[in-house]
């Protein structure tokens, strides 16, 4: 599999219950994640007056949404690996998601619910943020469990690679901390999720010049840096972060007119005295 290396003698699994079979560290990571997603969506969705059950229901649509979108783009991304081994297709288990195709699949399942539920629909996204981040954080900890996410030697760093999945993680306590920082400013609904949107599309495209994966259109490396261009995900990185731009920006308009309402005074109520008009 790309980016897979078999000279780290760590046991991908956290439980055997027999040969080949258990509990991974990488689905550890996963569902520790989601579990802590669910909660944080519950609190926001809380706010609004949404229930726990429904809550629920949006939360579970969009992690198979999300699962689904990030196993397609994934696949789709390391085609020449599947090509050839179809049957791993399906192994989710084992590592490799795309958050690109998360993001997409999640949303889209997300916002069909809401749509049929007619629920607060950017007040849920904001909610869901937390749970991406710590998403990141901890499935990086499985990614090395498992071999995965390797970054370019380098000859400043003596010969060995980038730990590239501890810049994800940093990048992820990153983009936790704008997150609080604009649901602490009271912004407008969806400010805090295009905010954290613009955030990863800058940080993916930083991360991935220190990723050890297949390059396409402009094929460079810079051994001594142990940094390289372009890969697939960088070229859809823009993307991502044209999407976000333009999604804050319409949030960022809707929170300008709702503060300028509300700081406007009202008009004075018409004079009522006898003889005046």
């Amino acid at each position: 599999m790309e980016g897979r290396v078999t000279n780290l003698h760590l046991d991908p699994y956290l439980i055997h219950f027999g040969s080949g079979f258990g509990i991974r560290w990488y689905g550890f990571f996963m569902a520790v994640s989601m579990a802590l997603g669910i909660h944080f969506l519950g609190r926001r969705g809380a706010r609004v007056g949404v229930d726990e059950d429904t809550v629920f229901n949006m939360a579970m649509l969009a992690i198979l949404g999300g699962v689904i979108g990030a196993r397609l783009v994934y696949v789709l991304t390391t085609w020449g690996y599947f090509a050839a081994n179809p049957g791993q297709i399906v192994q989710v288990q084992q590592g490799g998601l795309s958050i690109h195709g998360a993001l997409i699949g999640g949303m889209s399942a997300a916002m069909w619910y809401a749509a049929r539920r007619r629920l607060p629909f950017w007040v849920l996204m904001d909610g869901m943020v937390p749970g991406v981040c710590i998403g990141i954080f901890l499935v990086r900890i499985g990614n090395i469990f498992n071999g995965e996410i390797l970054g370019h030697h380098a000859v400043i760093l003596g010969g060995l690679r980038h730990p590239a999945q501890v810049y994800e993680q940093v990048f992820a306590i990153i983009l936790w901390v704008i997150y609080w920082r604009q649901v602490r400013r009271d912004s407008a609904d969806g400010v805090p999720f295009w905010s954290f949107m613009v955030g990863y599309g800058i940080l993916r495209f930083i991360s991935e010049l220190f990723r050890d994966n297949p390059q396409y259109l402009m094929h460079y490396t810079d051994h001594y840096l142990g940094i390289g261009l372009l890969t697939l995900t960088q070229i859809f990185s823009p993307l991502i972060l044209g999407l976000g731009i333009a999604g804050l920006r319409w949030r960022r308009r809707v929170d300008l007119h709702t503060v300028t309402a509300r700081d406007t005074p009202a008009a004075d109520p018409p004079d009522t005295v006898a003889g005046t008009r």
